[in-house]
């Protein structure tokens, strides 16, 4: 449940960096927009849920916390 609550929080965030990155393009501030998208909140809401996958992707764990080891 912890990972869908996180996951859910970082697609929201990473939304709501898209709608500004799009509020810049219709006003015309190329510039801006690059700018947000290589440097700014885009590209930080970018990884923090990039990072949230590749953690999930390599952690082992359980749903108890515990290793997953199979069968004993």
């Amino acid at each position: 449940m912890k990972y869908a609550r996180q996951t859910q929080t970082a697609l929201d965030r990473f939304d709501q960096a898209l709608a500004q990155l799009r509020t810049l393009i219709k006003r015309g501030d190329q510039k801006e927009a690059l700018h947000f998208m290589e440097q700014g909140l885009l590209k930080d809401r970018f990884e923090e849920l990039q990072n949230i996958i590749t953690v999930s992707s390599t952690n082992t764990l359980g749903a108890r916390g515990t290793q997953n080891v199979g069968n004993i």
